[in-house]
């Protein structure tokens, strides 16, 4: 368990807090970009880490991310007209460029007036179908994330978002924890078409006791959960946790292969992204329309929103008679929404300090210890948190089988980063 003062560090994002200073860290995915699809198209309200932003794109094609509020009267610039190179409140037509300069001011002669005026801005840049925010420090902003799913063509990727009513920290854990998936999302195992057929499935379900073993990596963690498989193997899972909030799930079959990012909007809310990704192939027209269709781990929305169909106020849609019957373990359909169900049923902050955690959540543990030390060194020698380096970004999820005598984290570790035109080690 976690007191509640560890609790507090590791789940507090907004600014001026200890996680939310390493979070600001990081490039952050702040909207796909398909929200900001052209040219002077309408603004988007962001909020990440507490923060209220504005997101556009310019006449000239330029992103900008800046504070949500006017600087003269704080009225919204949501209602901006997007319009020659800048953003301009309706109330009284300040106008403001992508970098937070205000460019004019109708009521005022002299530009000396709008040199005085600013608006917090944050660089915004596109890659890989996500526009990326980075909330740090100007001086220690690093280079832009080099993870394989950004690096593939649209072809070969899918990439969703959804809106989580919980912490971000309830989120990412679920994301590393393995064993809850021969429970939870067993049914959907040999029915999601994103799943089933994969040979690996039935160790999942064979073997309800994984043992894990928990290596350090430079950029986060490897996850390795170990089944029981025939002729003296193992069949080993081993999921990518990089700080501090990226997971990259084992593949199974020839499906794609997929991950998450857990982003803090505020304290009680965060961003579940999710990614699905083949780096050798086009991603099939049936593979495509699935993920489409919320399978996998993607889901329906409320139609005009990124808030899932399926939700807190609907009891996520809940089917008892499916649950009785077997159709879904929980009675709730879909890999996403089964997680999200359950994360968010912790409360809008998880109480750690009355859990009484497991060996099999070993994962978590060390997870939450390499965080509280990068916080603490963060705070007291300024050193910059694992996994700000692109390098370190170039890893894949893995799942194997090898002989029991044999470690993982040795014997498959080119199954472990990016090897061009290889493709992913899987079961």
């Amino acid at each position: 368990m976690l007191t509640k003062e560890k609790n507090d560090l590791l789940t507090l994002t907004g600014p001026g807090t200890p996680m939310g200073n390493l979070f600001r860290c990081y490039w952050q995915p702040a909207l796909l970009a398909e929200e900001l699809p052209e040219p002077d198209c309408p603004p988007v309200r962001v909020q990440l880490l507490s923060e209220r932003l504005i997101a556009f794109r310019d006449t000239q094609n330029r992103l900008g991310l800046i504070d949500e509020f006017c600087a003269h009267r704080r009225v919204s610039l949501w209602f901006g007209r997007n319009e020659e190179s800048g953003l301009r409140c309706p109330y009284h037509g300040w106008k403001f460029d992508v970098f937070g300069n205000c460019v004019e001011v109708p009521s005022e002669d002299s530009p000396k007036f709008c040199e005085q005026i600013k608006q917090k801005a944050y660089p915004l840049v596109e890659k890989g179908g996500v526009l990326w925010a980075y909330l740090g420090d100007p001086a220690r902003q690093p280079p832009l994330p080099e993870y394989e799913f950004c690096n593939v063509s649209s072809a070969q990727r899918f990439i969703s978002k959804r809106l989580q009513e919980c912490n971000w920290l309830q989120a990412m854990e679920g994301g590393i924890d393995s064993s809850h998936v021969s429970f939870l999302h067993s049914a959907s195992l040999e029915s999601d078409p994103l799943f089933k057929g994969a040979a690996g499935n039935k160790y999942n379900m064979a073997d309800l006791r994984p043992v894990f073993e928990v290596v350090d990596n430079p950029g986060g963690l490897l996850i390795g959960a170990r089944r029981n498989a025939e002729d003296d193997q193992y069949y080993w899972r081993i999921t990518q946790w990089l700080m501090p909030a990226f997971t990259m799930i084992p593949p199974r079959a020839d499906h794609p292969v997929h991950g998450h990012f857990w982003v803090p909007i505020d304290d009680e809310n965060c961003w579940a992204w999710s990614f699905d990704y083949k780096p050798l192939r086009d991603l099939t027209a049936d593979e495509r329309r699935a993920m489409e269709n919320g399978d996998g781990i993607h889901c329906e929305y409320v139609p005009g929103t990124y808030i899932p169909l399926a939700n807190k106020s609907n009891d996520y849609l809940m089917d008892r008679e499916a649950q009785k019957a077997g159709t879904t373990f929980s009675g709730v359909r879909g890999i996403a929404i089964q997680d999200a169900s359950l994360q968010e049923s912790m409360g809008p902050i998880c109480d750690r300090t009355q859990e009484k955690l497991a060996p099999t959540d070993r994962g978590i543990m060390l997870a939450r210890r390499k965080m509280l030390k990068a916080l603490e060194e963060l705070q007291q020698e300024g050193a910059l948190p694992s996994g700000v380096d692109p390098e370190l970004h170039k890893v894949r999820s893995a799942a194997f089988l090898l002989p029991r005598d044999q470690a993982y984290a040795e014997a498959a570790s080119e199954h472990l980063r990016v090897v061009p035109d290889k493709p992913h080690a899987s079961v």
